[in-house]
């Protein structure tokens, strides 16, 4: 009997014109968590889908318990026992919880085919008590939030006796709390003897879970190591093959005017009397536990959501700013958080997405005029160097990384002061943070104010000047950034105001 349930050796996939995977090697045993990382592009998704049989590998060999196995389809794969949870939901939202987690394995009657739903709403029930769940089995899916969608997936695997369990960035779009609930279940699994591959950004989630990681940078095996004899130095040259001496490359700039001051700033059942202020070539961070109210207070500055009360100030002279267009205008841009629904059309090219904001440059009486479009696209697409092979390639087609710079570009695109930035490098990998950390620099040094807001203290305590600290709908504290320590901003970002 082998040590390992899974073996994979020398697998190399090509689509046409790129090797997806290059002889790569990958081992899993019984009962671990084994964590897969790598920066965007190196090759995971596509590993994942050739051991859950949905891509088939032109070299190399996989082995289930030692023995060899082929997966013509993801049918098979989930036979066996094997299943994927991915970052993004792939989920039926009109459908049941229940509907959800047996589709394509649903218990029927023998002889009459009918379908046993009491059965079939027990278990289900069944599994969400196992996984702590607070909501029940006829709830419709899409009333669930990202994380209770993820313990619905979590639940059809364990429906389906999925001894592996394969999960692709699934604390990406979690808060502090519910990750903390996530490795609770993926422990309890690990527990009860099923195998686990986490593929994450995160090295918190990799210290917290793993016992070994594997690497992969473009597209080939780097190597597998104990995850306690490894430093972090060590896994980002792994991960992405130099040492990152400055993950937080900021010029000394100095500081000018103040650009942009809110004034006790309000909007009921979300946050009150907010003031603060940034000045030009300034990085000021916006941080907090999530539930802060930091996106709220932002959203209000950017007109998507009106104030209730309090002042907006633009150099010096009050504004009323009632929709994003006026913002604009203005000269203040928002990057939302949420880069893939709030920030890009997806289908759409890479130099249109870019263009959006100010199509009035490149059109005439209606028409867009093709030409500059793409002169305009490929200059700013290249300003924040996006990796593409041309301005035309779907924005879906992008990496986490390249997708986050290009809503960059698109702020860019316009005639803007402010910029407003919001978790600007949410599940990105080290490399592409610290090109986006490169590209807030530069454009503090060319006179922009920037906001940014972040739940990640080292970006934080690395990249701003000074920081604004809020709980409950309040700002609870200011420090510069030669006083501030990860220790100061915790004790006010938990420190509850009187809200009188």
């Amino acid at each position: 009997m082998s040590e390992y349930v899974l073996e994979l050796k020398g697998i190399t996939k090509i689509f046409p014109g790129v090797k997806a995977l290059d002889n790569v090697h990958f081992q899993l045993k019984k009962g671990e968590i084994h964590a897969l990382m790598g920066e965007n592009g190196a090759g995971k998704s596509t590993f994942i889908k050739v051991i859950t049989g949905v891509h088939k590998a032109e070299e190399g060999k996989m082995y289930l318990d030692g023995k060899e196995v082929n997966f013509k389809n993801p049918k098979e794969a989930q036979a066996v026992g094997i299943a994927a949870i991915y970052q993004h939901v792939t989920a039926y939202p009109h459908l049941s919880v229940t509907e959800n987690i047996f589709m394509g394995h649903e218990k029927v009657q023998k002889g009459t085919g009918r379908i046993l739903w009491n059965e079939m709403h027990a278990e289900a029930n069944e599994l969400l008590k196992q996984l702590s769940a607070d909501f029940s089995a006829t709830t419709e899916m899409g009333a669930l939030s990202v994380a209770q969608q993820q313990m619905v997936e979590i639940a059809k695997a364990l429906s389906m006796k999925a001894r592996i369990i394969i999960m692709d960035e699934p604390t990406a779009a979690l808060t502090q709390s519910e990750s903390e609930n996530l490795y609770r279940i993926t422990e309890k699994l690990r527990d009860e003897g099923a195998s686990v591959i986490f593929i994450s950004h995160r090295f918190e989630d990799m210290y917290r879970l793993a016992t070994r990681v594997t690497v992969f940078r473009d597209a080939q095996y780097i190597g597998s190591y104990n995850v306690n004899e490894i430093t972090n130095e060590n896994l980002i040259v792994a991960m992405v093959g130099r040492e990152i001496t400055q993950l937080f490359p900021k010029p000394v700039i100095k500081i000018g005017e103040e650009l942009l001051s809110v004034k006790n700033l309000g909007r009921t059942g979300y946050f009150k009397n907010v003031s603060f202020h940034v000045n030009k070539g300034e990085i000021l961070g916006l941080t907090g536990l999530v539930g802060a109210g930091r996106t709220e207070v932002c959203e209000t500055i950017f007109g998507i959501v009106a104030k209730d009360e309090g002042n907006v100030y633009l150099e010096g002279k009050e504004v009323e700013i009632n929709g994003p267009l006026k913002a604009m205008e203005l000269g203040i841009g928002y990057l939302p958080e949420d880069r893939q629904r709030q920030g890009l059309i997806l289908d759409w090219g890479i130099g249109r997405n870019i263009t959006l904001p100010v199509l009035e440059k490149v059109s005439k009486r209606g028409f867009i005029n093709e030409k500059k479009e793409k002169e305009m696209g490929k200059l700013l697409a290249e300003k924040v160097d996006t990796k593409a092979v041309t301005i035309y390639d779907k924005a879906s087609s992008l990496s986490g990384g390249n997708q986050q710079k290009v809503v960059v570009a698109k702020l860019l695109s316009s005639d803007l002061k402010v910029l407003i930035m919001d978790e600007p490098t949410k599940g990105v990998d080290v490399g592409a943070k610290a090109a986006i950390y490169e590209i807030m620099g530069e454009l503090a040094q060319q006179g922009y104010a920037i906001i940014m807001v972040s739940s990640e203290m080292p970006e934080i305590l690395g990249m701003c000047d000074r920081i604004v600290v809020m709980c409950d709908g309040r700002v609870t504290g200011e420090l510069n950034s030669d006083e501030a320590t990860q220790e100061r901003i915790l004790q006010h970002a938990m420190a509850k105001t009187n809200h009188n």
